[in-house]
């Protein structure tokens, strides 16, 4: 590609050309691609059993980044 210096050039999937200046870092996952999972502890949750111990705590899971899909930018 004649005229274009600097950056990443690459094309979309509908094939239209894009510099990687298009993009940014995703607002939800910070760029880290992934949802972090939480846990949060509480003592009047007791009862979720693991194993033989109560445990206090519940847990969600990491996940995708539903904004970006996994890939930590989204265009601008």
């Amino acid at each position: 590609m004649a005229g274009i210096t600097g950056g990443t050039v690459s094309k979309t999937m509908k094939g239209e050309v894009m510099n990687a200046t298009d993009k940014k870092v995703c607002p939800e996952c910070n760029g880290e691609k992934v949802i972090r999972g939480t846990c949060e502890c509480n003592s009047e949750w007791r009862g979720s059993k693991v194993g033989d111990e109560l445990s206090d705590c519940q847990c969600v899971p990491q996940v995708a980044c539903p904004l970006c899909k996994g890939t930590g930018t989204v265009e601008k």
